[in-house]
């Protein structure tokens, strides 16, 4: 193999074969790729963290939280009144996990919350966050 078939890559079956050159140097730019993500994706895993879900969205404050989740006028039977503030994304994990109700929060009350954020869509005040916390880390 003569020196520019080397450097360029040489021709073999009918396709180009790259030479070691261009692998060695593919294979740097994926190696700096990786460094370059990683961090990255351990900041989003801290972000997800901390985003936050309203209950209810925003265009329907004031309203209760029925027990399936829906949401429902004020006052009617068996709902609940919204949490007094957003739920985290760390908090809404722990509670689509079964695990212990956030201080905070009224423990009757979780379970309809839960709810609530289980029938979230996209375009919904809240669904990008309990998207993420769906995702596999």
């Amino acid at each position: 193999m003569d020196k520019r078939s080397d450097e360029t890559g040489s021709e073999t079956g009918g396709g180009l074969v790259p030479s070691r050159r261009t692998v060695l140097a593919l294979g740097a730019a994926a190696a700096s790729t990786v460094v370059t993500v990683r961090p990255a994706l351990a900041q989003t895993a801290g972000s997800v963290m901390h985003c936050q879900i309203p209950v209810p969205s925003p265009d329907k404050a004031g309203s209760y939280i029925a027990a399936d989740g829906s949401v429902v006028p004020p006052g009617t039977a068996g709902a609940f009144p919204p949490p007094a503030r957003p739920i985290t994304g760390e908090e809404a994990k722990a509670l689509l996990n079964h695990g212990p109700t956030p201080a905070g929060l009224d423990p009757d009350a979780a379970q309809a919350y839960v709810n609530y954020i289980r029938r979230l869509q996209a375009g919904m005040s809240g669904f990008t966050c309990y998207a993420s916390l769906q995702m596999p880390r």
